[in-house]
């Protein structure tokens, strides 16, 4: 396991070929889903999610997807994310002065204060290692557990917005370094 970053109760790893079952089963969950979209099919993780969230691994350990499990056991919670912006794939040049963080995490996880905890560190490891300028994390304005988790990690709501053909209001969450060490 190449773990990326521990927490006081979590690992975060490098996502495998071998979490393409779990991928999907978190996928599959409609109260996981509730907020995102349709189920994402086998055959789409398998042909585009998982090559795209592999490729940021040929880049180095710094951005990109990990699989988060409870310290000391194999279980997969979901994955976070600490990455250039949606549109932007590998090896296209990361600008550091807005990286977005998020999470999914398998219904069992939630109300644990995970979410919350594996994005905290990768916001902190973002500002005081990486030379990240900017964080940021976005969600429908109706999921009031995603605004908790952002306003927790040190965010706070920065903007309200639409994506055209969307419908559905997004919200933005941000920090920038200087906020964060001020």
């Amino acid at each position: 396991m190449s773990v990326h970053l521990q927490t006081e109760r979590l690992a975060l790893r490098r996502i495998t070929a071998g979490d393409l079952d779990n991928l999907v089963a978190l996928d599959a969950d409609p109260e996981v889903m509730r907020y995102l979209g349709p189920p994402t099919p086998l055959q789409t993780w398998r042909d585009q999610g998982l090559p795209r969230i592999l490729a940021y691994y040929e880049h180095g350990d710094d951005l990109g997807y990990w699989a988060v499990q409870e310290r000391g056991a194999e279980a997969f919670l979901g994955w976070v994310f600490f990455r250039p912006h949606r549109d932007i794939d590998p090896p296209a040049p990361v600008d550091r002065s807005g990286i977005e963080v998020g999470y999914r995490l398998r219904r069992e996880a939630w109300g644990k204060g995970f979410a919350t905890e594996a994005c905290r560190a990768l916001v902190v490891r973002g500002f005081e290692a990486l030379g990240v300028e900017r964080v940021y994390a976005e969600t429908m304005a109706i999921n009031a557990g995603s605004h908790r988790v952002m306003a927790k990690c040190g965010l706070r709501h920065v903007a309200t917005f639409e994506y055209p053909g969307e419908g559905e209001p997004e919200v933005q969450y941000a920090v920038t370094a200087r906020e964060w060490r001020g």
